[in-house]
This record gives C-alpha cells, sequence and structure tokens, in this order.
C-alpha cells in the first residue's frame, strides 16, 4: 500500500534502505496586514508641512501606499517616502495649502492575504486663524558638521500651549532613538544628540512641535559627517 503523504513529512532513505517518515516543521501560516504605526490627524499651517507615517506588517510582508479619495496621490507637492521594505511610508506635504489640502487620506495595506485601511484627517490653517497656544519653533537646529566617532548635537526649542512635544525627522523620515542602542538619544531640551557619529548620520533633519492645537516644523538644517583629521 502506498504512503500517504501530509504536510510537513519528508522522506529519507535510511540504513539498510528503510524508507524514513520525519516530521518536520511546517510552514508559517500567511497573515493579513495589521497596523503597527497608524497616522494621526494633524492640524497644520498653511505654507508649512504635514507627514502622516504609516508601517504595517503581515506574512507575506505588506506593501503600504497612500490615497487620497480612493485614489493614489499625485501631485508636486505630495511624496510619498517608503521604509521597512515598503511595509512603511511616509505622506509628506509641502508647502501646505488651505483649502486645497484639507481632506481624509488613506493608508492601504495589502499583501495576498487581505488588505486593510485606516485613515488620517488633515487640517489646514492660514497664519491668521492659529489659536494662542498653536506650537512655536524658538529656536530650529542649525547647519552642522562633524568629525567622525564625535558627538553632534541637533538644538530645538518649541514653545505653546500646551507644552508641544519635540520630535525629529530625517531625510523626511521620523527619528527613532530606541532603535540606536542608545547611540541616538532625545535631550530632555528637545535637542537631538547623537554620539559616535557615522556615515548614515549624515542628512537633512528638522525638528517638530506638536500638541493639541497642532504641529509646527522646524526649517531644515543639514548634518555632515567628515573624517578625522589626522
Amino acid at each position: 500500500m502506498a504512503p500517504t503523504w501530509g504536510p510537513g513529512m519528508v522522506s529519507v532513505v535510511g540504513p539498510m534502505g528503510l524508507l524514513v517518515v520525519l516530521l518536520v516543521g511546517g510552514c508559517a501560516a500567511e497573515e493579513p496586514p495589521r497596523f503597527i504605526k497608524e497616522p494621526k490627524d494633524q492640524i497644520g499651517v498653511s505654507g508649512g508641512v504635514a507627514s502622516f507615517v504609516c508601517q504595517a506588517t503581515g506574512d507575506p510582508k505588506p506593501r503600504v501606499t497612500w490615497n487620497k479619495k480612493g485614489k493614489k496621490v499625485n501631485s508636486q507637492r505630495f511624496e510619498t517616502i517608503e521604509f521597512d521594505e515598503s511595509a512603511g511610508a511616509v505622506l509628506r506635504i509641502q508647502p501646505l495649502r488651505t483649502p486645497r489640502d484639507e481632506n481624509v487620506y488613506e493608508c492601504v495595506a495589502q499583501n495576498s492575504v487581505g488588505e486593510i485601511t485606516v485613515h488620517a484627517k488633515l487640517t489646514v490653517l492660514r497664519e491668521d486663524q492659529l489659536p494662542s497656544g498653536f506650537p512655536n519653533i524658538d529656536m530650529g537646529p542649525q547647519l552642522k558638521v562633524v568629525e567622525r566617532t564625535r558627538t553632534a548635537t541637533m538644538l530645538c526649542a518649541a514653545s505653546g500651549n500646551p507644552d508641544p512635544e519635540i520630535t525629529w525627522f530625517k531625510d523626511f523620515l521620523p527619528v527613532d532613538p530606541s532603535a540606536s542602542n542608545g547611540r541616538i538619544k532625545q535631550l530632555r531640551s528637545g535637542a537631538l544628540q547623537i554620539e559616535s557619529s557615522e556615515e548614515t548620520d549624515q542628512g537633512k533633519y528638522e525638528c517638530v512641535a506638536t500638541n493639541s492645537a497642532g504641529v509646527r516644523y522646524s526649517s531644515p538644517a543639514n548634518l555632515y559627517v567628515r573624517e578625522l583629521r589626522e
């Protein structure tokens, strides 16, 4: 009688020609996408910047795209910056226009198993419409040149009511200090401190001040990392 093979079985020929069936671990089950980073509604200022961050996981790894009214965003002022092998994407809008850019934007994560969507609303105010507590960048980062292995500090100070939270973007992608094994820290002042500078730290940095009234971006500043002098 012929043997019946099941999933996760492998046949090998053992000593004396005996047929041996080995049970092996089956392939991991495919998983539909799920979001691990969802974009948040934002209130921006006309002429400023808005960035929506979206990231998903799944098996196979999903691809993340951005839509507006069900269609792929398409404008010179709109840029999609992919990361994590396209499982993450930042939608960046600059400069913001009101009321043209006020809309609900859709982040779509898709793989061969399924598709999911999350929405984020953008509101754009003119400077003369800003509430009194809207964030302000009091001191933004400045161009800096640092020698490799030395410490670089990018300064940022912001005000608003309530006190704004400061975050950082590098080359239009969010900076995650927790992923640097302690080499990159955000200080209580809001400054970004980069120890043992590497070439990969070189780029364009922006600090972002966010509170319940809205979001304000600093002007970008470049950090250059050069070789140590002899």
